[in-house]
């Protein structure tokens, strides 16, 4: 997942109500899988997905994927819960099971292609993928194609249908928080993070404000689990992520032995589906089927069976990233 955003300003601290750690990734750990060729837990077999003439809103869909039968996803599938691979080799988390969900909605099945998590973008604009879902928060930078870095523009934008809402942590290794609780006490650390996520933004913003002589070092990397390793191992004094994933890793890394969450979380924003801005029947058939997957409560029950329901959105926003 770091909020995986591009924003550059830190935002105030809001603190995303309850998502304990504990709630979390108890749920966690006794979770099916997104799989689209078996039951996905959530009552329905998923080799009906394909079967478009019994979908109530396969005429929503662009005709070209209603021939394929299929969605191509692009997404970091190494960011638990939100998706990973289990022991088995399964695509699992928050977001198959929600593809899932919505792929019985319109006739088709969700494939998801692993990526590095900076380049689903550029994918999506290659037509390597129709979508991008990959805990990619939703922000006006990303909806108008505007490097956050630089300020310039690098493409036409994307769309975003948002489906979930989540903030941001930091963790260290458990009983050596060296006095860490909010993002000013990092200055004169090191933090480690994934690469081109809200994570990196805020801690790049953070160095600018640390004095000379207590300056913060910043180690990026492709994924979150090599900056777990990387903590895990001494190589660093904290590391920052989504809160569901931070939360999720207290859990499990070690048995719950390897880390600990600190302070609050920062930058509530909401996760979306990012959709070429060209494509919008694609767009607005993925509103529909979230909308329906909400109201029928299926979502409901994913969000539940994560843990992660606190984070949950009342109904499917276009663009609703600030």
């Amino acid at each position: 997942m770091t909020a995986r955003t591009t924003r550059r300003t830190p935002a105030a601290k809001s603190r995303l109500a309850a998502v304990g750690a504990i709630a979390v990734a108890g749920a966690l750990l006794v979770t099916g899988c997104g799989d689209q060729t078996k039951d996905n837990g959530n009552g329905s077999d998923g080799g009906d997905t394909a079967a478009g003439s019994a979908a109530p809103l396969a005429d929503k869909l662009p005709q070209a994927i209603r021939d394929k039968g299929v969605i191509k996803v692009g997404s970091d599938i190494a960011y638990a819960p939100v998706e990973f691979k289990d022991d088995s080799g399964e695509t699992v988390g928050i977001d198959p099971d929600l593809a899932d969900a919505m792929g019985k909605q319109l006739g088709v099945t969700f494939e998801f292609e692993n990526g590095t998590f900076d380049t689903l973008i550029t994918g999506l604009r290659s037509k390597r993928y129709d979508i991008a879902m990959s805990a990619m928060t939703d922000t006006k930078d990303r909806q108008e194609g505007i490097d956050s870095e630089t300020g310039k523009k690098v493409g036409e934008g994307v769309d975003f249908v948002d489906y979930f809402t989540a903030g941001v942590s930091i963790y260290t290794k458990k009983g050596d928080d060296q006095g860490i609780k909010t993002w000013s006490d990092l200055c004169g650390k090191k933090i480690v993070l994934q690469r081109g996520t809200v994570s990196e933004d805020l801690a790049k913003a953070e160095a600018e404000k640390c004095p000379a002589d207590q300056k913060l070092s910043i180690e990026s990397f492709d994924n979150d689990q090599q900056a777990q390793t990387r903590l895990r191992a001494g190589g660093a004094d904290a590391g920052s992520s989504d809160f569901p994933v931070a939360a999720y890793a207290v859990k499990t890394s070690g048995g719950g032995k390897d880390f600990e969450l600190v302070g609050e979380q920062v930058e509530a924003a909401p996760y979306g589906i990012a959709v070429a801005k060209t494509n919008t029947e694609l767009r607005d058939a993925l509103q529909a089927a979230l909308e329906a997957v909400i109201e029928n409560g299926e979502y409901r029950k994913i969000m539940d069976k994560w843990g992660v329901a606190e984070g949950a959105v009342d109904e499917a926003t276009i663009n609703g990233g600030k």
